[in-house]
């Protein structure tokens, strides 16, 4: 948690940004397991209810009116019955003042704060007087209320669905239509740029990610199993951080973006792919490393993971204030189709194959995202706001450029991931063959050879400086290949 000064700075700032109107940030509330009282631990808050209001306790909203400036923290005190299996918690009214709000209420007065306008609490007298007031509201299905427009970001939980509902009568279904630009660009303009504070949490986390990925490349041996090495990675994040920040991806067949961790023994010869992150601070890491499972890469595996290498080095050397971070991922996939020409994986003019997507058989996702308090920073905003602007448009058309999920021009303070890999992915490849899709580009033949490869994926959390970029953390993880075989030779 920040300090008292930097909610209320923050939220200064939204409401400038935003100029009028009613902002409503939801909170999170537990999430049952698989009954009530068993719940998802520890609870995730709403990242930006967070940004703005910093408490972490279930069952807050957050609301800001512009035009009469005031601040408000909704939510119930918890009881004896609460305090017997869950320990003391700090009043709603203390929870706002350590954050500089100081207008407090119970949950169910969201929908009668602006009629409390001159009052510190919204009395249970006051809820009864405006209920009917409030029904005629809640009929209108429109997002406003007294003239005010309700500013709210895309729900992407049931519960907040149901809320909204209730508020403002807007079903579900299109409640991600309803929510407001202006709220979302103004979100996305002030958490993009990471502070100092926020830098530094980033910093910790990428230092226990170290750790994570580390242990994991001195565990990887034969006839250890996935799910052993990724329980020791998860382990370590419960243990020197509040937990994942995703669900950490494990597994030998590497050519899956987005594989668990199954009961398959390490087996000799073959590659294992680690992605995996912590949150600490309610920050987030998130790294890939690709290792052999004993100890030492072959030629062939080494002929492609020298080429991922370069890619994502060459990042290193682009990545700065002013260039379009979607310029840096065509810049990576033109390098890759150069190397993978030089193999025979890959022919033809470099641009042309480019330009017609060829290169998304062995890069089907982009380069990288942002990343802060969310691994995908901000990604459940709409990432048209998030990654690109009125500049640079997304390709939401050609298959794996539509998977470009940072296009946008680069700022200092920006924190990006750089993640390129090359894939082998046995049924694209098949399919592509059968279409003769990109046939003019790709050697289909010697790709044959190669759909027991798996695939290799080096991932890395950068910091965007003044005239250039850095990795984020203190430690860097092994990833060139001398490296990674010594560190798991030891």
């Amino acid at each position: 948690m920040f300090s008292k000064e930097t909610y209320i700075r923050r939220r200064a700032e939204l409401k400038r940004l935003v100029g009028s109107g009613v902002v409503i940030l939801f909170g999170n509330d537990e999430a049952p397991y698989n009954y009530p009282a068993n719940g998802y631990t520890p609870m995730r808050q709403d990242s930006t209810f967070l940004y703005y209001f910093g408490q972490h306790r279930d069952g807050l909203v957050g609301i800001i009116d512009i035009d009469n400036d005031e601040e408000w923290l909704l939510g119930d005190d918890i009881d004896v019955d609460d305090i017997v299996w869950m320990g003391f918690t700090p009043s709603v009214a203390d929870l706002a003042a350590e954050v500089g709000v100081t207008k407090t209420g119970p949950l169910k007065a969201i929908s009668r704060w602006r009629l409390a306008v001159g009052e510190n609490t919204i009395s249970e007298e006051a809820i009864s007087r405006w209920q009917s007031a409030i029904s005629e509201k809640a009929k209108s299905q429109k997002p406003t209320a007294n003239s005010q427009k309700i500013h709210f970001l895309p729900p992407y939980r049931h519960d907040t669905k149901i809320m909204i509902m209730d508020l403002l009568g807007i079903h579900p279904s299109q409640q991600k239509e309803a929510a407001s630009v202006e709220l979302i660009k103004a979100v996305v303009k002030m958490r993009a740029t990471k502070s100092a504070e926020e830098i530094a949490y980033i910093d910790a986390a990428c230092d226990v990610g170290y750790v994570m990925h580390t242990t994991a490349q001195m565990l990887i041996k034969p006839g250890v199993t996935e799910r052993f090495v990724a329980g020791q990675v998860d382990g370590i994040a419960r243990s020197l951080a509040q937990g994942n920040s995703f669900g950490t991806i494990f597994s030998q067949h590497g050519e899956i973006m987005h594989g668990s961790p199954s009961d398959a023994l390490l087996e000799d010869g073959r590659l294992v792919l680690c992605d995996a992150g912590c949150e600490l601070n309610d920050y987030c890491s998130d790294h890939t490393r690709t290792m052999p499972v004993n100890g030492k890469y072959t030629q062939r595996q080494l002929e492609i993971y020298s080429i991922v290498e370069e890619c994502h080095d060459y990042v290193l050397s682009v990545a700065k204030p002013g260039v379009k971070y979607q310029d840096v991922h065509f810049g990576v996939c033109r390098l890759m189709t150069e190397r993978l020409k030089e193999l025979g994986l890959m022919k033809g003019d470099t641009e042309e194959a480019v330009a017609a997507g060829a290169h998304a058989m062995f890069l089907p996702h982009g380069l990288g995202h942002m990343m802060g308090m969310d691994v995908h920073d901000m990604e459940g905003l709409g990432q048209i706001y998030v990654g690109f602007d009125d500049e640079t448009r997304p390709n939401l058309e050609q298959f794996g450029t539509n998977c470009l999920r940072m296009g946008r021009t680069l700022h200092p303070g920006f924190v990006m991931t750089d993640e390129p890999g090359i894939y082998f992915i046995p049924h694209l490849i098949d399919l592509w063959r059968k279409e003769g899709h990109c046939q003019e580009f790709l050697n289909f033949d010697l790709l044959e050879q190669y759909k027991d490869f798996g695939g290799i994926r080096i991932e890395d959390d950068l910091l965007i400086t003044d005239d250039g970029c850095r990795f984020m953390g203190t430690k860097r993880i092994p990833y060139h290949p001398k490296e990674v075989e010594e560190f798991m030779a030891k």
